[in-house]
């Protein structure tokens, strides 16, 4: 019988529908303002069992748009926080924390158990790129973030084929990366959900305290794998951007898990066609 707490979403879902949903197991890779807002969203939604996998800890500058950063959290990993914040939301819930970074040597154990659906919101390209092959290659259902940055209207977020996006750079070159790097062609469906922005990135603006260069502020920033003491350019990030990104994200998995209609293929833009001045009126 349906838990009280799942009330709401069960009138839409229906009993067999949360019961899909609680028998599920979702991974996410990936758990700052995109991942975060997904993981909570699948978890709010019934989800049985979510496997939370970043190898991150909160940085004050993650307060501006993911859940678990808030004064006491800082310096902490994500994913313990966010596992703590979802196990209060559903104490019934199976939420798994792995502190780990995905890649090649990890992706066999990562992947493990089998999930139903995969939500990638990973920013490292090269890791992303081969979760996302690795998902084709084994026919996982994959649920993929592309570029939540630098963007300040939610309005403009897209659900499509990783073949359909538009607009966004970021897409475009992870496109172009895949081919090359993993032989995998994204120039027709390849079965891979992307939610993405047709928004123009905005670049971002110099501060004050940047002093000509930007210094990393953020616990680990020299950690050998992704450092953001490395990095000469940081996007701009808002809070409704990101958010709405990983909800989204969660809505195409729980479509996914409970057998909802998904959204049809985007039809390319048609050109407008002007009238002739010749033309009879």
């Amino acid at each position: 019988m349906t838990h009280r707490r799942f009330d709401r979403a069960a009138r839409l879902l229906g009993d067999d529908g949360i019961a899909r949903l609680g028998g599920s197991t979702v991974t996410v890779f990936g758990v700052g303002g995109v991942g975060s807002f997904a993981a909570e969203a699948l978890v709010r939604s019934g989800v049985g069992r979510v496997i939370l996998v970043d190898y991150d800890r909160i940085c004050v500058t993650n307060v501006n748009r993911q859940l678990h950063a808030m004064k006491g959290t800082l310096g902490k990993s994500k994913v313990e926080v966010m596992a703590e914040r979802l196990r209060a939301i559903n104490p019934d819930a199976t939420i798994e924390a792995r502190a780990e970074f995905y890649g090649p040597e990890t992706s066999a154990r990562l992947l493990a158990p089998e999930p139903d659906v995969v939500i990638d919101a990973i920013d490292n390209v090269a890791a992303k790129m081969h979760l996302i092959a690795t998902c084709v290659r084994d026919r996982l259902r994959i649920v993929s973030a592309m570029g939540a940055a630098a963007r300040l209207d939610p309005t403009q977020v897209r659900i499509g084929d990783l073949s359909e996006t538009r607009v966004d750079p970021f897409a475009r070159e992870l496109r172009r990366l895949l081919r090359r790097k993993h032989d995998l062609d994204c120039t027709r469906h390849v079965g891979v959900w992307a939610v993405f922005s047709e928004e123009t990135p905005i670049a971002p603006q110099a501060l004050a305290y940047d002093d000509g260069a930007f210094r990393c502020v953020c616990p680990g920033g020299e950690n050998g794998v992704n450092d953001c003491a490395h990095k000469n350019r940081v996007e701009g990030s808002s809070a409704f951007v990101p958010s709405v990104f990983g909800i989204t994200m969660a809505s195409v998995a729980v479509k996914l898990l409970t057998g909802l209609p998904l959204p049809r293929p985007i039809e390319p833009p048609r050109p407008t066609i002007r009238p002739s001045r010749l033309a009879p009126s």
